[in-house]
């Protein structure tokens, strides 16, 4: 070359004059889109890049104020883009609860601009906990507790947007200490609600032998707290290294009522990654366990100290429980849920037949059921078996409930499972195994929030999305109101008078906790005033 040459080993352009040139250089990740977040430091809403790098998933952004973010959203970037095509269309709610003003995601309620309807209404009836959890999403501590007036104005919320909803869960601080926590679930069952549960940590069920009774008298479902086996682990997310015997005294005293449990281990990178295979395992053999909902461990409200870089998510896990079961279950096994985001929850259902695990997806193609862009034609199998698979890859479908159950009999009209089996026999012998990817500030994604199937109902009508609940402030300003109403509460009580309910309102834009609340008759039915 007489005019310039490239030197191979340095990546430089050589001019005739002899200088070095730089050359321009691919960058080491690929821009997949763009979305808003909002800043892990003050909040703001701000613009996101979501990348992909090194067959990882991560978010990047930047705050006017508080400089650049990084974090890993997932971790199999070739799963995250598969994946995307079974976004199932939303159904709408029959009604919202608050107007569009400022843009989601402050204008939760649910507004207009959702893009799904509630699967699970979440309703924390207290504040308190008999535990001080190093992790805990809801900050556990005495501040509020929901009077009976409340919770069935709530409920009856729930029922005018969702008309028949399917599923309510009551949640804390730790509900089974409320103490008309017997009540609420009543009251959920008598409106009609099919699927009522109960989030616990097993303190009161483990020794409380009348709560047994009662507990049996309604027969929620039971949502588990449960992180594994080893002391380390408990004392690290729980703050009690010596609590397994009590939530395994629990789980059994469980069993003897014939109540059913879902597992809820949270799972945090280097405590308890090692302990997902055995947890499965345990849950396979104990009669009480009818399903395990794993949770990479999320960072709001009260967490310790992690690295936003380095945080587990459900390929992860996947991975984990495909090495630590020995091909009982393998990560092909698991299906994205496609009412809200697909890569916010993986899901499969395994028929257990003594040590012979046989995972459903193994033996009907379920994703060609789950394929809502191609529309393919699939003669072999009927409208009842897809509607089955639909309802069975739900976030409202809960693990050994009846219903369940006859989804799973007739998904396996072709599967070859004993004729002779009834849905009883599939009911007992079914697992669910769930992931569930909650969002924190760090990875907080307005797409996949307003996708979210998954709400905390409030005082006054507003359903928030989980995720932005915890993450964007609406927690805190909730919690100011609900923690100030509760002297009127306690005058109610004394004087034995109704509650007059108050409805829970929201300012995102002020930025701050608000303890003003209004009574409840001046709200409209659209959240306005």
């Amino acid at each position: 070359m007489d005019s310039s040459n490239v030197d191979a080993l340095n990546g430089q352009l050589h001019a005739n004059d002899g200088s070095r040139v730089p050359m321009k250089r691919d960058a080491d990740y690929i821009f997949f889109e763009l979305t808003r977040s909002i800043c892990p430091q003050c909040r703001k809403v701000i613009d996101a890049k979501i990348l992909l790098r090194d067959n990882e998933v991560y978010m990047a952004k930047r705050c006017p104020e508080c400089g650049p973010f990084e974090a890993l959203v997932y971790g199999d970037a070739d799963a995250y883009v598969r994946l995307s095509k079974y976004n199932k269309p939303g159904t709408i709610p029959l009604a919202f609860g608050t107007e569009i003003r400022d843009g989601c995601p402050h204008d939760c309620g649910l507004c207009p601009d959702h893009q799904q309807h509630a699967c699970l209404g979440i309703i924390e009836v207290n504040s308190a906990c008999n535990m001080d959890c190093p992790l805990c999403f809801a900050d556990a501590r005495p501040g509020f507790s929901l009077t009976m007036e409340e919770v069935e104005t709530m409920l009856d919320d729930f029922v005018r947007t969702e008309g028949t909803p399917e599923v309510i869960q009551f949640s804390g601080g730790e509900p089974t200490i409320h103490p008309q926590i017997i009540d609420f679930v009543a009251a959920a069952k008598a409106r009609g609600i099919p699927f009522v549960m109960v989030n616990t940590n097993g303190k009161r069920i483990a020794h409380d032998d009348r709560f047994l009774e009662q507990i049996n008298e309604v027969r929620p479902s039971l949502y588990f707290q449960f992180d594994g086996f080893d002391r380390e682990t408990y004392r690290i997310i729980r703050g009690e290294p010596d609590i397994l015997d009590e939530k395994l005294r629990a789980l059994d005293r469980l069993a003897s009522i014939g109540l059913n449990v879902t597992l809820v281990p949270a799972i945090e990178r280097d405590v308890n990654d090692h302990e997902v295979g055995r947890i499965i395992e345990f849950a396979i053999r104990h009669p009480a366990v009818r399903g395990i909902n794993f949770q990479p461990a999320f960072h709001v409200g009260r967490h310790m100290h992690h690295d936003p870089m380095r945080r587990i998510t459900i390929p992860d896990i996947l991975r984990l429980i495909e090495e630590q079961t020995t091909g009982k279950f393998v990560v092909s096994d698991f299906i994205p849920v496609p009412c809200c985001f697909p890569t916010c929850n993986s899901v499969t259902y395994a028929f257990i037949d003594g040590d012979q695990v046989t995972p459903l997806s193994r033996i009907v193609n379920v994703y060609e059921y789950l394929d809502y862009i191609t529309n393919r034609v699939m003669p072999d199998f009927s409208l009842e078996i897809k509607k089955a698979l639909e309802g069975l890859w739900s976030s409202s479908s809960v693990s050994g409930s009846q219903k369940s159950a006859e989804q799973f009999a007739v998904s396996c009209q072709a599967c070859g499972l004993p004729e002779s089996l009834t849905i009883g026999d599939i009911a007992n012998n079914m697992l669910m195994i769930m992931l569930q990817d909650f969002m924190d500030p760090w990875t907080f994604n307005q797409k996949n929030v307003m996708k979210c199937c998954k709400e905390f109902l409030l005082p006054g009508g507003k359903q928030i999305p989980f995720c932005a609940y915890n993450s964007v402030g609406y927690r805190e300003q909730a919690r100011a109101q609900l923690e100030a109403m509760e002297i009127h509460r306690k005058q109610a009580r004394r004087d034995q008078l109704p509650y007059e309910v108050k409805a829970v309102v929201f300012d995102l834009k002020a930025g701050a906790s608000r303890g003003e609340s209004i009574p409840l008759q001046q709200i409209q039915p659209n959240g306005s005033r």
